[in-house]
């Protein structure tokens, strides 16, 4: 289901009604009569729908995390809130940027409509910028030549779905001046060839069983997931249009299985 569309149809059909009534049903109705129910809970419900309209749209709006591919800096199960207006002011539904604010850094966690199926919001970890060669090789990810720092911070296990128990390392790594938690299981190769789509530049890239070197193209940006080997990111399907960003994620507000997670930044 489209919210942002079922949003809009409520705020004009509601604003249209109280428009109807403030400025032509009501000054004719008799002050003894009462409001039909018609116009009475659209009109009742407008003000709301106009302020949650507002919000989501140009503010911030909530997500939920619903798989395990930016585990360890967000776990399934977490509801986070995306900034809308720090790349700049789109307009809703058709998610056209009007006015320019910032240009998305290496190192934001970004939520963006999913290249092959737009309906579908994706959250990843941004790694390279329009311009960038992004190298990934036996695990350690380089940005025009440089690479990125990596400590390692002991073992990490999870569950996957299907109750399946995941071993892996958790190593802080550093990109530019930012420094976040990632996932690498070294049981897992660097590259699944037979998972790679063919998608928009690919000629861009270049795949072997060691790893991908890709030139990130004007207009896109390259996106992997903090767990590294349980992730579907950039390496698999592509560059990210700036055209399917919706915004920054920055805070978790809410985990019902753990309380802790709640106030904690992204």
């Amino acid at each position: 289901m489209n919210f942002p569309l079922v949003l809009l149809v409520l705020l004009v059909v509601t604003g249209g009604i109280w428009v109807l009534d403030r400025f032509w049903l009501k000054p004719k109705r008799a002050p003894e009569n009462h409001e039909p129910w018609w116009i009475e809970y659209p009109v009742s419900f407008f003000p709301v729908i106009l302020i949650v309209f507002c919000l989501r749209s140009f503010l911030v709006e909530p997500f939920k995390i619903p798989s395990g591919s930016m585990i360890p800096t967000l776990l399934v199960g977490d509801f986070i809130l995306v900034n809308k207006f720090t790349y700049g002011i789109r307009l809703p539904v058709i998610n056209r940027k009007i006015i320019d604010l910032n240009e998305p850094q290496r190192g934001d966690v970004l939520v963006f409509r999913f290249p092959e199926d737009p309906s579908i919001d994706y959250i990843k970890r941004i790694v390279g910028v329009p311009g960038d060669k992004i190298e990934y090789r036996n695990k350690q990810l380089s940005v025009n030549g440089k690479s990125f720092k990596l400590e390692l911070n002991g073992d990490y296990k999870y569950v996957e779905s299907g109750l399946a128990y995941i071993y892996a390392q958790k190593f802080s790594e550093k990109i530019d001046d930012r420094e976040h938690n990632i996932l690498i299981n070294q049981e897992m190769p660097t590259i699944q060839l037979s998972a790679i789509h063919y998608f928009p530049h690919r000629e861009n890239c270049q795949f072997d069983h060691a790893g991908f070197v890709c030139e990130v193209p004007a207009g896109n940006y390259f996106t992997l997931g903090d767990n590294r080997d349980g992730s579907s990111d950039s390496r698999y399907w592509g560059f990210v249009p700036e055209g399917n960003i919706i915004g920054k994620a920055f805070l978790i507000w809410w985990n019902f299985s753990d309380l802790s997670r709640i106030g904690t930044s992204i």
